[in-house]
């Protein structure tokens, strides 16, 4: 597996993203955006936050508002494919918490989270399995969306046929 570091994103690529975005409305979010994508755990460090802060001449605290206030934002880092569960009532009351567990047992990890939105990265930063409260596609449930590719009426086999895909020891 390659080798993935937790380091900001340089100095040097955030000046180039911010000139890049230089007085164009919405320049902190599409800063954010894109050092977020540069970094490659697809996240945004807190030296990162200070860095944009201080480049941008905008306080701390708003940089820090807007990158916990979006959900597309990460503060930790994120696993290189993405799992995420719908956990809304539809998708509950068709399995979406077997699905979870089915997770858990194919990467075999062990997955606390019990919130409606949570999030989890495997130690390996292969995977991050993350719940959402509702996808808006209920008459399809239960949903799973996997590196965003959509899965309607997932269930146990269709789940390990995937995944499969995406680890060699199963």
């Amino acid at each position: 597996m390659e080798t993935q570091t937790n380091a900001p994103v340089s100095g040097e690529i955030l000046d180039k993203i911010i000139e890049k975005h230089r007085g164009k409305p919405g320049m902190l979010l599409t800063t954010l955006e894109e050092a977020q994508e540069k970094n490659p755990l697809k996240y945004l460090p807190g030296e990162t936050l200070a860095e944009i802060s201080k480049k941008l001449k905008v306080p701390y605290a708003q940089v820090y508002s807007v990158a916990t206030f979006y959900s597309f934002f990460n503060l930790k880092p994120q696993g290189k494919h993405s799992i995420v569960v719908c956990r809304g009532t539809a998708c509950h009351t068709k399995g979406s918490k077997a699905l979870l567990d089915d997770i858990e047992k194919i990467l075999g990890i062990k997955y606390t989270g019990d919130d409606a939105e949570s999030s989890y990265t495997t130690p390996d930063n292969l995977f991050t399995i993350r719940t959402v409260s509702c996808f808006g596609q209920c008459a399809q449930s239960p949903v799973v969306a996997i590196d965003n590719v959509i899965y309607s009426n997932m269930n146990s086999r269709k789940l390990l046929k995937i995944l499969s895909n995406y680890t060699l020891s199963l």
